[in-house]
């Protein structure tokens, strides 16, 4: 996707009708598994649902990103999408077939936005972006493989249904409220955007890094000559 400064937005735009919004960190403390959860699936990869799949009996090898959004958003229309969608509301929009190539499209007819393969795939790369999540385009090397993925998937699963609901969010920040790197309050955090936040995060996890580094060549425990010109720079954003 476009590189493009996320850093003061409180916006990012897809088109001029497709806006994406940058929450505060506030406000998706007060709404976090139904924000995180909308996330997820609007970034899902079929991998990342292969159980689900496999229980509706689908391949996830044999469908895409788009394919797996299209199957999501009947869920999707029944989610408070405002706090991801600034002015969007997906309740509007039906599927279409696009006259000019046959593939499947969602249309808000009442005002003719649009959202297809192309669309969804920026609207996915922004919310990867603010966010720091990786696409997983993991494919098994054969149907035993793929069996195996789906059943350590499956157990995953399970393990996690039986486990108390914990805010990672708020986990993170208490964290880093208690870390001397970390230069804002509770307060202060509350009202930076997640985008900064997440940037903070990742900034002060390499600085940390880095000393420690740092540590290891004073102390003779680690050679310089082994370390990468950005390992021996914290100020890189990589």
């Amino acid at each position: 996707m476009r590189t493009r400064n996320m850093l003061y937005r409180s916006e990012y735009d897809i088109n001029d009708a497709i806006h994406i919004k940058i929450p505060t960190v506030g406000e998706i403390l007060e709404c976090e598994d139904g924000y995180y959860s909308i996330v997820a699936m609007l970034t899902a990869m079929p991998i990342d649902m292969m159980v689900q799949l496999d229980d509706i009996g689908i391949d996830f090898t044999t469908i895409d990103e788009y394919d797996l959004f299209l199957l999501l958003v009947g869920t999707l229309k029944e989610q408070d999408t405002s706090l991801v969608f600034a002015d969007l509301d997906l309740k509007r929009f039906q599927a279409a077939v696009n006259e000019q190539n046959g593939n499947i499209v969602l249309v808000d007819e009442s005002s003719g936005v649009v959202i297809d393969r192309a669309i969804h795939a920026q609207i996915a790369g922004a919310l990867r972006k603010i966010h720091h999540l990786e696409k997983d385009n993991r494919k098994p090397a054969n149907g035993e493989a793929k069996e195996y993925m789906i059943e350590r998937a499956r157990k995953k699963m399970r393990r996690q249904r039986n486990r108390e609901n914990a805010s990672q969010l708020e986990e993170l920040i208490v964290a880093l409220v208690n870390t001397e790197q970390y230069h804002y309050g509770f307060e202060g955090t509350r009202e930076l955007s997640i985008y900064q936040f997440n940037e903070s995060v990742r900034q002060i996890i390499k600085k940390i890094d880095y000393d420690n580094k740092m540590h290891g060549i004073y102390a003779g425990t680690v050679s310089a000559k082994d370390l990468s010109q950005d390992d021996l720079n914290w100020l890189t954003h990589k």
